[in-house]
């Protein structure tokens, strides 16, 4: 199992904010597992940190705002986008003001200053949310919709569109987060002439200017209003003519503009709190519906907080019931466990098929047969008995003991007809020959027992 990930080492990146053009230093620093990403405002008194969540955004015009408790980040996205790309799920950032640096308006020295730190493997797993069903947020005002689609990995294809001459339709996709660096982070941010007045009157571009934006101009304008502009965004006077991008440095792609679009996706989505394996398909994004998705999907993940294994009943298991009758004891009628699917270091994947010839059945109930919650707790504990003699030599001489179970939940019943899906997993290394285990069992993927147990391993004699 791929496990999470932190920063070798700090690094710092300065330069002006976009909103207030206030000189501004981010650090990045590492932090332990299971932090996740944390933003520190050491210009603040007490130093107030806020947790990157999708819940504590507050405003999305022109970028993504974070509050908690007053105390105010915004412009994070770009930041966080390299984060998340790059598979860095534990973060502490401080920011000596309101805003991150805005920097050349793209994501490129983030990555940059992640890869000279370079990055460190952690102890606890990487907890992805699978996806695997269709899940779509539609914004019916504006026409913008994000649905996400099982997949294998991340993925992402984002299409925007203008009305605009320039930039009229576009779109961008990304595989894999490992062709984040070469595909999409240069992607600098882009704004329309038409958007800078009313932005400057809002004060909301203060430090803009053509280092770190793309600007389009495509609606022809006076003479005089193109150059009082341009005095404005301190550029020399163009033919008002003259439409297309106005820009110092060429654009890196034909496309680059979809590409920030797909970029700031990823980086609204790192707020989500979880890596996720699912494809998004993202029409007409922006920070608002971005953070709407978000935040659905973070109700979506604390009403599956414990998500069941993927099984595939036609797939070869790792352990058939030949292998398991030498690692267990048990017979009919009580051996509990048909195949195991999947067995790491730290945890395994069981399963039993519950049938209408189970022997209990007789008696539990004639009438409405229902597997006793007892035999469950066994089953989920012959799975980590699996697990354990799974790890020592000559695992057939040894047998495994309950020696206590806590937090035993029964959360629906288990009839003829259901297969039961176990995981277990360690809760801290086996130490004596004694260890301590969690263990879910699911249905579909539903949870229908949970419990703790801790056991000992004995050699036979």
């Amino acid at each position: 199992m791929l496990k999470q990930q932190t920063l070798k080492d700090s690094f710092s990146l300065s330069g002006k904010g976009l909103h207030t053009g206030l000189n501004l230093t981010v650090t990045f620093n590492p932090a332990p597992d299971n932090h996740g990403y944390k933003i520190q405002r050491v210009d603040l008194e007490g130093q107030p940190i806020i947790d990157a969540v999708a819940d504590n955004v507050t405003e999305t015009t022109r970028g993504t705002v974070l509050c908690k408790n007053g105390v105010k980040v915004s412009t994070i996205e770009h930041g966080m986008a390299a984060l998340y790309a790059l598979g860095i799920d534990n973060c502490l950032i401080q920011v000596d003001g309101p805003e991150f640096p805005i920097l050349d308006g793209s994501s490129q020295y983030y990555v940059e200053g992640i890869e000279r730190v370079g990055m460190q493997e952690q102890s606890a797993v990487k907890d992805f949310y699978i996806i695997k069903s269709k899940i779509e947020f539609r914004d019916e005002t504006t026409g913008s919709s994000i649905i996400v689609l099982p997949d294998e990995n991340f993925s992402l294809n984002v299409l925007v569109s203008y009305d605009s001459a320039i930039l009229p339709n576009q779109f961008a996709t990304l595989e894999h987060m490992s062709s984040f660096k070469e595909e999409i982070a240069a992607s600098r941010t882009f704004v329309f002439v038409r958007e800078i007045e009313p932005l400057l009157s809002a004060g909301l571009i203060k430090g803009g200017d053509l280092n770190n934006a793309i600007v389009i101009y495509e609606n022809e304008m006076p003479q005089d209003n193109y150059n009082k502009l341009a005095d404005v965004i301190g550029v020399p006077h163009m033919d008002a003519k003259e439409l297309g991008y106005i820009n110092h440095k060429p654009l890196v792609w034909p496309n680059e503009c979809a590409r920030h679009k797909l970029l700031d996706v990823i980086g609204d989505l790192a707020l989500i709190g979880k890596p996720i394996k699912g494809r998004i398909i993202a029409t007409r994004p922006g920070h608002t519906v971005n953070n709407k998705f978000a935040r659905q999907m973070r109700k979506e993940i604390r009403l599956h907080d414990i998500q069941a294994p993927t099984y595939d009943c036609s797939a070869e298991p790792i352990m058939d019931v030949n292998r398991i009758r030498e690692l267990l004891p048990h017979r009919y009628p009580f051996q509990l466990v048909d195949k195991v699917i999947e067995i790491g270091a730290n945890y395994i994947v069981g399963v039993k098929n519950v049938t209408a010839n189970e022997p209990f059945f007789q008696g539990h109930f004639p009438q409405e047969p229902v597997m006793p919650g007892v035999l469950q707790v066994e089953a989920m504990a012959q799975v980590g008995g699996l697990l354990i003699t799974n790890s020592v030599d000559e695992p057939e001489r040894y047998s495994t003991y309950f020696m206590k179970i806590d937090g035993v939940k029964f959360r629906q019943k288990v009839v003829p007809g259901d297969t039961l899906v176990f995981r277990v997993e360690l809760l801290a290394p086996i130490r004596r020959g004694i260890s301590t285990m969690k263990g879910y069992a699911f249905v579909g993927e539903k949870v229908v027992c949970e419990a703790e147990f801790m056991a000992q391993i004995v050699k036979n004699k």
